[in-house]
């Protein structure tokens, strides 16, 4: 049974918990694409098994792929078939995972027949039109309704040659060209004709390609060129745990004070929502790192930050939940995308810490939070974005009063994400 709500008890005591989250969202989806591409069998493993993956996985099945699942155990099983892509003909529904719109609609431009990649009400208010027209450029024939899904890829192969694209909506579209581009004609050339948002994203794309045997030439973020290629399976790949899930747990002690250990995660992570640990230091937060765990103690005084986060915009939310709690106020700025994620992340961050009694301005790129002394109880509305739920519970391991609505919005990336909370009890 699906609850409608939940409520979030206060943990009355220090934190001392040890926990693990689940395989990157991020790596697990690249990896996914990058496996059908190599010519030969992969073995994922620690990879996530959530909607966005799932929706990935069953997208590269309907095409033919053979695709094996092992949830218990974590691991997916993919034959790549070296570029080639065996169904002639087919509709893909990917839900609101917006990865997997992205480099599927890039991925299926390398088929010869006629696609249609389609997903939810709120995934046809998502932006593609900048990837679709610097597959144009290079020669494909496809196109998107009023610039967002679905889309409908008339495939004959992959040309090849020079595009132009706009960085500051997603850097998925960027990412989405450098993986499909080793399997094009000729040489692709991508020039960025805007600055781009979340580059570490890119470095991950860059480094996950390398890892399965492609390099990519590139002049810093401004100019990339692969060369035909092909990517070598690998008998095993290792996807690292997820930072952006893990930021939930470094920010926990924050709010509740004590020590949170976060396994099978280190700084040297190739995601780069590493970052976050660099805010929470920032506010006074001790950050401890191991070798494969980092450890997040809290801060004698916890002070407010004003941090641009245009890289790391996945955790904004989880810095505005513990913003409140601080004894400055904290601006987030740079984040003008995350307009166009789930739900408009910017307004439905403010209009739930306005509902909790904070006190919270709105800026076209970001949000102004001050101190909290006392919080209203409120049934925080998650406008079905796993993130907002997530965030938001955050308060309630310190205020009583928190009732998060749709939990199961967080099946998305991480579907047991309110067991691995219970646990820091």
């Amino acid at each position: 049974m699906t609850l409608s709500s939940l409520k979030i008890n206060p943990i009355t005591h220090p934190l001392n918990a040890i926990v693990r989250v689940p395989g990157s969202k991020s790596l697990t989806n690249r990896a996914l694409l990058i496996a059908a591409l190599a010519n030969g069998t992969t073995r994922l493993t620690n990879a996530l098994f959530s909607d966005d993956s799932r929706y990935f996985a069953k997208a590269l099945q309907t095409l033919g792929f053979d695709v094996k699942l092992d949830e218990a155990n974590h691991e997916v099983t993919v034959t790549g078939l070296g570029g080639k892509i065996p169904a002639k003909k087919a509709e893909l529904f990917i839900g609101n995972a917006g990865t997997a719109a992205r480099f599927l609609s890039a991925f299926l431009t390398l088929g010869n027949g006629e696609y249609i990649l389609d997903g939810e009400p709120r995934m046809r208010e998502r932006p593609i039109g900048d990837l679709i027209a610097a597959l144009q450029q290079l020669g494909v024939e496809l196109e998107a309704t009023n610039n967002c899904p679905p889309v409908e890829i008339f495939a004959k192969g992959l040309p090849g040659g020079k595009t132009k694209i706009a960085g500051n909506i997603s850097s998925q579209f960027l990412s989405a060209l450098l993986m499909v581009a080793p399997y094009a004609q000729s040489p692709i050339e991508i020039e960025l004709i805007t600055d781009l948002n979340s580059k570490p994203y890119v470095d991950m794309t860059i480094a996950i390609m390398k890892e399965f045997g492609v390099e990519v030439d590139r002049q810093g973020y401004e100019r990339f060129t692969v060369h035909p290629s092909f990517f070598l399976p690998l008998s095993s790949y290792s996807i690292e745990s997820d930072v952006s899930a893990a930021s939930y747990f470094f920010a926990a002690p924050a709010i509740c004070g004590g020590t949170v250990k976060v396994e099978n995660i280190s700084c040297k992570s190739l995601q780069g929502d590493i970052a976050f640990l660099e805010v929470l230091k920032q506010m006074g937060c001790e950050i401890k790192e191991g070798e494969d765990f980092i450890e997040v103690s809290s801060a004698s005084s916890l002070q407010g930050v004003d941090v641009d986060m245009r890289d790391i915009s996945d955790t904004a939310q989880t810095l505005a939940a513990i913003a409140p709690f601080a004894a400055t106020p904290t601006r987030i700025r740079g984040i003008a995308s995350a307009r166009v994620k789930e739900t408009d992340r910017v307004h439905a961050t403010c209009t739930e810490l306005a509902r909790l009694g904070v006190q919270v301005e709105e800026h076209e790129g970001g949000m102004t939070i001050y101190p909290c002394e006392t919080f209203q109880p409120s049934n925080v509305q998650t406008y079905n974005d796993h993130r907002m739920a997530m965030a938001f519970s955050l308060i309630g391991l310190s205020f009583d009063g928190i009732t998060i609505e749709n939990p199961a919005c967080v099946s998305k990336t991480f579907p047991n994400y309110f067991e691995v909370l219970e646990t820091l009890r």
